[in-house]
């Protein structure tokens, strides 16, 4: 899968990057540690620039998730660039590097983003003197991109123009027989791979062909030259004029679903159309086939490489979101699996210590026998080593009382017994079992020891019942909070378009009237003196802090009571007799009665306006306002008529 510009996807993202220039930089955020948003205004018009160290750089129409505390990189050009004009945008060379100048003179600055290798971003002043740079590192001896270093803008590689016939002919002359034609023409030429295979394949050289085999040297150099000559028009096309975007994409079934899932693979300015090549219509953009892809045409570059990318991140955000779903219902699982085993392993240990117990005190006579004659071996000062010699003797000799010892633990003072029920019904049962006594006890005094070990298992079960019961419904509700946070993790989206109103109060009248009012005396000024058009109604209300609201009349009709009514609402509602709960009146007049011009003498404030002529009051206006959701269809859903 594509992840970077190539030298011609730059150069196409160039031209089109060229309607920033003149734009303001109005603030700058950080992705991670190497993509930042660069957002851009003028008047009007608002864009953002995506700058990915070592892959790409492009205007975006989405919402990118941003670091919550800018990185020290983004503050340092917030501080030099912030409110600067982006002069120009061009490439230094064919080097893949691109220099962003904003202002002018003394406060002139620079970015320089590079877009091979493993890619840096760096801020200079008007003399190329570093600022600061992402990747700080040493280019040999020479080079040294650091603070405080020179820029090297003068290494950039220049382009050298398409080559002749004499040095396409010295240039095979150097290669292998059997070398492929694309392969030999990349690493020398600065068109990049994807125009050299374009243009090979126009003049009739297949993608595979090679030196010596398809190709002559002395009969196909004319072709050759013909075809950088094609690479050299396109490079010019591609300076100067906007090209359009289209995504290669992969259709590829879901495993045991009859579900298709569509791919984006490559993201390229230029698609070669071959005569056999399908149209068909798909969502918004057109769309064919080529080379066994399916094709998605955008009206720009651009859009094609924002599509590809915020699909791709949005597919690592929902596979991530898919591995904490995971991570949180691993976590109870565990919980209750440890549950079950702490239960499983108390029950089983009173199982045994009843067990043990009772084989004990089926077996006293045996046990009290044997605890006395290891007893007499110890009082006789007896070696361990002795002991259990004398035991293995006894046994060699089938004493009953030695033939039930199985181990001599006298470092703990115990001794491993070997039990059977004498009573068991079965045959299975009488399989004799491995039972540890102590010494300074009696058969009977070892038998109360399991009952109580028993008894205190129990109550250990029982608390671990209890607190295990809080554990789980702790693990649950931390379980559910996590899902719940994953399915509202933030997401790539398109960002909607912010229409010029909404900066206003504003609201859509019950007969599709747009009402307008200032949120201060800024507003105010700006709506009378920027919007207020012919046939507009100006509306307001004597009273402190009342909203000058503008009722647009994209027509030439009157102005319904009902809208009228409404707007004076609103210009009561947003004034101080919201607060104090106090019904006051508005008024409404045309817009040729609304005037900035003071009679000789006087001065009017920001947002204050000389009314002429006649007001026309409403009743006392009701202080009552709503919200409602306005929805509105995809084109792609809208039906065609």
């Amino acid at each position: 899968m594509k992840n970077r510009f190539s030298t011609f996807d730059l150069i196409c993202s160039v031209t089109e990057l060229q309607k920033l220039v003149g734009m303001r930089l109005n603030q700058v955020y950080d992705i991670d540690h190497k993509t930042y948003l660069l957002r851009f205004q003028r008047t009007e018009e608002k864009q953002v620039l995506l700058i990915e160290s070592g892959n790409r750089i492009h205007t975006t129409a989405f919402e990118w998730p941003k670091n919550v505390a800018p990185s020290g990189f983004s503050m340092k050009m917030r501080k030099h660039l912030k409110n600067k004009r982006l002069e120009s945008l061009k490439l230094l060379g064919l080097d893949r590097i691109i220099d962003l100048q904003f202002g002018t003179g003394e406060a002139e600055y620079h970015i320089i983003v590079e877009l091979y290798d493993r890619g840096n971003i760096v801020l200079t002043d008007k003399d190329y003197i570093i600022l600061n740079v992402l990747r700080p590192h040493s280019d040999g001896e020479e080079v040294r991109f650091y603070v405080r270093e020179k820029y090297p803008v003068d290494l950039a590689k220049n382009r050298s123009g398409a080559p002749t016939e004499e040095m396409l002919r010295e240039m095979l002359a150097k290669e292998k027989p059997g070398d492929q034609l694309k392969k030999i023409f990349v690493p020398k030429l600065d068109y990049g791979p994807a125009i050299i295979e374009h243009v090979l394949m126009s003049a009739g050289f297949p993608n595979t062909c090679k030196l010596g085999k398809d190709v002559n040297i002395d009969t196909d150099l004319p072709r050759l030259v013909e075809a950088f000559k094609m690479a050299e028009q396109i490079l010019d096309q591609a300076l100067t004029v906007p090209s359009k975007g289209y995504l290669m994409q992969k259709k590829e079934k879901r495993p045991n679903s009859e579900e298709f899932v569509i791919a984006n693979m490559e993201f390229h300015p230029m698609i070669q159309q071959t005569p056999d090549s399908e149209t068909r219509v798909m969502t918004q953009h057109s769309s064919s086939t080529y080379q066994g892809f399916q094709i998605e045409e955008f009206e720009s570059f651009a859009a094609a490489v924002d599509e590809f990318f915020s699909t791709a991140e949005s597919n690592k955000i929902d596979l991530k979101a898919v591995q904490q779903e995971r991570d949180a219902l691993k976590k109870l699982e565990n919980v209750k699996r440890d549950h079950v085993s702490r239960l499983n392993a108390l029950e089983e240990t009173q199982l045994q210590d009843k067990e043990k117990a009772e084989l004990i005190i089926h077996n006293q006579e045996a046990v009290d026998a044997a605890i006395l004659a290891i007893r007499q071996e110890i009082a006789n000062q007896l070696s361990w080593e002795d002991i259990e010699a004398r035991v293995k003797q006894a046994q060699r000799h089938n004493d009953p009382v030695a033939s039930i010892i199985k181990q001599l633990k006298l470092n703990i003072n115990h001794i491993t017994l070997l039990l059977s029920d004498p009573f068991a019904d079965s045959a299975d049962n009488k399989k004799p079992s491995l039972v540890d006594v102590d010494l300074d006890l009696s058969a009977y005094a070892n038998a109360k020891r399991y009952f109580d070990q028993k008894r205190s298992a129990a109550k250990k079960q029982q608390k671990t019942i209890q607190s295990t019961e809080k554990a789980l419904k702790s693990a649950e509700k931390k379980t559910k909070q996590t899902l719940k946070d994953v399915q509202t993790m933030t997401n790539i989206n398109k960002a909607r378009k912010v229409y010029w109103f909404e900066k206003f109060y504003w609201f859509i009248s019950s007969e599709n009237y747009l009402v307008i009012g200032g949120r201060d005396m800024q507003q105010n000024e700006l709506i009378v003196k920027r919007y207020l058009r012919a046939n507009d109604v100006y509306v307001h209300a004597d009273i402190t802090g009342a909203s000058s609201v503008v009722v647009k009349n994209p027509g030439t009709d009157p102005i319904p009571p009902k809208t009228l009514t409404e707007a004076g609402i609103m210009a009561v509602c947003y004034s101080v007799a919201w607060d104090a709960k106090v019904v006051t009146n508005a008024w409404w007049v045309r817009a040729d009665q609304v005037s900035k011009t003071a009679p000789t003498g006087e001065f009017l404030t920001t947002g204050s306006f000389m009314i002429r002529g006649k007001k026309n009051f409403f009743p006392p206006c009701q202080l009552a306002m709503g919200i409602s959701f306005l929805f509105k269809l995809e084109e792609s859903s809208v039906v065609s008529p």
